[in-house]
């Protein structure tokens, strides 16, 4: 943990929740309490969370050895060592966060990373985001970039994703790519624990909410999927073996992964 106090830690914050939940160690113990309590919950959350991590960092190496050297990262929670900038370091990366704690506490992390820079940024008014003048400052007038979108999409309306995504289709150059993950669940299947889960979310204050794969695909529109398509994530990353039945919850559950071109 910093030296320096970042937020409120007598309540839970998201971001150092799943900085816990990866394992790391820039969090509170209120934080460790809660993510405790979500893993009572569903227990299998950690393996998921740190597939999420996985994902990022697979798809990052990906797009570097693709060309891409310029990274917009959206909802991007704590920049730990396992972020984009560790995982590709002479890429010049913006991260945005809505939360201002996780921002500030994102800037000490990064103090001495000079091709990283991080915002405070409500993705659901991108237009925002994307006027900020850290974008040309950091990018110049280049915008075949790379957009990172996850672990964040849960957090948002289909509307919201939607309009997201259009806009920054609009925004970017064409040979843009885009990763998002996608988290799903069965929407005709709950649990009581389930149901718990997305409680203790509104605590903290904010809403998580579950899609369809079907949902998910319609939302990236008029992105398209590269030749992988929408796929697991264990997938992806080539562990399945590393999951049962017992992990999907009994709803389910399933994260996705994919990376999307503008043509």
């Amino acid at each position: 943990m910093a030296n320096r106090s970042f937020g409120d830690i007598t309540e839970p914050n998201a971001g150092r929740v799943y900085d816990y939940l990866l394992g790391g160690h820039n969090n509170y113990e209120i934080d460790r309490q809660t993510a405790e309590y979500l893993l009572s919950l569903l227990p299998s959350i950690r393996k998921w969370v740190r597939m999420l991590r996985l994902f990022l960092q697979e798809a990052t190496s990906l797009l570097v050895d693709e060309g891409f050297d310029k990274f917009l990262d959206l909802g991007s929670g704590l920049p730990t060592a396992s972020h984009i900038h560790a995982t590709a370091p002479e890429t010049r990366v913006i991260y945005v966060d809505v939360d201002p704690a996780t921002v500030a506490f994102g800037r000490e992390l990064l103090k001495e990373r000079p091709h990283a820079s991080y915002i405070t940024g409500d993705i659901t008014n991108i237009d925002a985001v994307l006027d900020a003048p850290i974008i040309e400052h950091m990018f110049g007038k280049d915008r075949r970039v790379a957009i990172g979108l996850n672990a964040v999409l849960s957090y948002i309306t289909q509307a919201q994703a939607q309009e997201i995504v259009q806009k920054l289709f609009d925004w970017a150059a064409p040979g843009s790519k885009l990763f998002a993950t996608f988290e799903t669940r069965n929407p005709a299947m709950t649990t009581p624990q389930m149901e718990q889960f997305l409680a203790m979310f509104q605590q903290m204050g904010t809403n998580y909410r579950f899609t369809t794969l079907g949902q998910a695909q319609d939302m990236m529109k008029p992105w398209r999927a590269n030749a992988r398509g929408y796929l697991p994530l264990y997938t992806w990353l080539d562990i399945e073996d590393q999951f049962s039945e017992k992990d999907h919850e009994g709803i389910d559950l399933q994260f996705y992964g994919a990376i999307l071109v503008k043509d």
